[in-house]
């Protein structure tokens, strides 16, 4: 198992004096599941508890106007990553940028490159990680089937999709022209694949004292490695555990290898505060193939996180309060 540092605490005296603003889509939410956000608002919900139990000088907010204007506060916790429009996850790093607050979490612009899997991959690519082909189609640009890594069975999605919202399987050019059309019509950019057969590799990556920190990985491990998820099975909307279930991920061969690509994905990035890094590995042949970068991932206690801080011997709390207290010190804001 990976070996990491000690959690970090916060001072006493950061708790009292810094003023946090903790933003999420459900920050004010009961912690029910939503109909359309399933797991994200009991998430949500989750994380502004442990911020509570720490006893935090805390502010709330569901909304992106708070941000219009200067608030009351010294430091930005922001959760509402996925606001309805492209490149959301953008938007509150640019604004407590416009206003001098500092936040956790990368910049701006590396939020957009994390964000956007087509330049995400060109950075992976770059650093010699292993990549299946792509081709991007933005909103206004020729689709053309010379650029489609044409395969028997392709993924086409949203170019920043989330937990595989607005996914398509397609067979061929006509099918892949298809979706491209409907994610264009719903105002996104598209991205188009080979489907890879395998499981998700999930390495989460926390930064202590400055230096990035590798925690267990996870595997998501598919009972039909040619099954494509969805962003209702993610959402635990609809029944999932026959199709896939997260493991925990230990090979002795495999993960090494993972480890040393993300850790150099990860240069591009840095500062960062923490991220999952994920990887798609056909456990028959060992392939390993880079898939995307989430900066600001979930952090739910019932997702790769929140288990992978467990294996580490941390409590959901620690890993809450790590991420933090990094993020307050990085910034001059703690002893």
């Amino acid at each position: 198992m990976t070996a990491i540092a000690d959690p970090l605490k916060i001072s006493d005296r950061a708790k009292e004096e810094v003023r946090l603003l903790f933003m999420a889509k459900h920050a004010l939410g009961d912690g029910s599941l939503h109909a359309e956000d399933g797991n994200h608002a009991i998430y949500h919900h989750e994380v502004r508890s442990i911020l509570e139990s720490l006893g935090l000088n805390l502010m709330l907010s569901n909304n992106y106007e708070i941000l219009f204007e200067r608030p009351a506060a010294d430091f930005v916790f922001p959760l509402l990553n996925r606001g309805g429009f492209l490149n959301s996850e953008m938007l509150i790093p640019l604004l407590c940028k416009r206003l001098g607050i500092p936040f956790l979490g990368a910049s701006p612009i590396l939020r957009g490159l994390s964000d956007d899997k087509h330049l995400a991959k060109l950075s992976a690519r770059e650093r010699g990680l292993p990549t299946a082909p792509w081709a991007i189609y933005r909103c206004g640009a020729p689709v053309e089937e010379k650029d489609c890594p044409m395969a028997e069975r392709m993924v086409v999605k949203p170019n920043a999709s989330s937990a595989s919202w607005g996914i398509h399987d397609a067979s061929d050019w006509t099918s892949v022209r298809q979706a491209v059309a409907e994610i264009h019509d719903e105002g996104h950019d598209a991205i188009v694949e080979p489907f890879l057969v395998g499981s998700d590799v999930e390495v989460p990556v926390v930064t202590i004292n400055g230096e990035p920190q590798i925690m267990p990985m996870m595997l998501f491990e598919q009972a039909d490695p040619s099954h494509l998820r969805t962003y209702w099975e993610k959402r635990d909307l609809v029944e999932r555990g026959h199709k896939y279930q997260l493991v925990d991920f230990d090979h002795a061969e495999i993960c090494p290898q993972i480890a040393e690509f993300t850790r150099r994905a990860m240069i591009d990035y840095r500062p960062f505060d923490y991220g999952r890094f994920e990887f798609r590995v056909n456990m028959t042949t060992g392939d390993i193939q880079f898939l995307e970068v989430n900066l600001n991932c979930n952090l739910w206690s019932q997702k790769v996180f929140g288990r992978s801080a467990l294996r580490a011997g941390w409590t959901q709390e620690q890993l809450i309060e790590t991420i933090l207290a990094e993020g307050y010190r990085r910034h001059g804001l703690m002893d």
